[in-house]
């Protein structure tokens, strides 16, 4: 609002209907440092089945912004900008984030990331909660959790087979 609760008004007059979360934009979009965009690029429309909205090119040949389309998601991403403190996962010596991205078939992208590059965290398995998941670090030293919804769980089915894999893997539920 402009000043005394006005609709703010652009030069020439006429009013301006802005709205705070651009349209086509997720109020959440994650924004990645790369070292390498332009091959992460690549990588993300070659295995995940991103589509590729824009690139501007920054001095150098880099990357200064580029957006992809992921369903209904948008990833935003740049090179690795040391002087202004922009650094990338290989800068910094890792990542404590994790992206999750749900896909039509894990096993497909899973065997495509390793074979363009991506390192295996966590295998491919069927979860307690109706995912079947997998996790991997693509070569720029983003980690990524891909899952596959499988199956509905009910939320006391998903709380006892939650107790029956903490017992599986030798702990209480709740505990350390």
């Amino acid at each position: 609002m402009a000043a005394g609760g006005a609709a703010p008004v652009r030069k020439g007059g006429w009013p301006v209907t802005v709205q705070p979360v651009p349209e086509g934009y997720p109020r959440v979009t994650p924004y990645l440092c790369i070292d390498g965009a332009a091959a992460a690029i690549d990588f993300y429309v070659s295995v995940l089945g991103a589509r590729e909205r824009m690139r501007m090119a920054a001095p150098g040949g880099k990357i200064g912004h580029a957006e992809l389309e992921l369903g209904s998601s948008v990833i935003m991403l740049a090179d690795e900008h040391p002087d202004i403190g922009f650094r990338s996962p290989k800068s910094v010596g890792g990542t404590p984030v994790t992206l999750h991205v749900y896909v039509e078939d894990v096993d497909a992208v899973f065997l495509a990331a390793l074979a363009r590059g991506a390192t295996g965290l966590r295998p491919l398995r069927d979860e307690f909660y109706g995912d079947r998941t997998g996790q991997f670090e693509d070569p720029f030293g983003h980690r990524w959790s891909i899952a596959t919804h499988i199956e509905d769980v009910p939320p006391d089915e998903m709380e006892r087979r939650s107790e029956e894999a903490e017992r599986a893997m030798g702990s209480e539920p709740g505990g350390e």
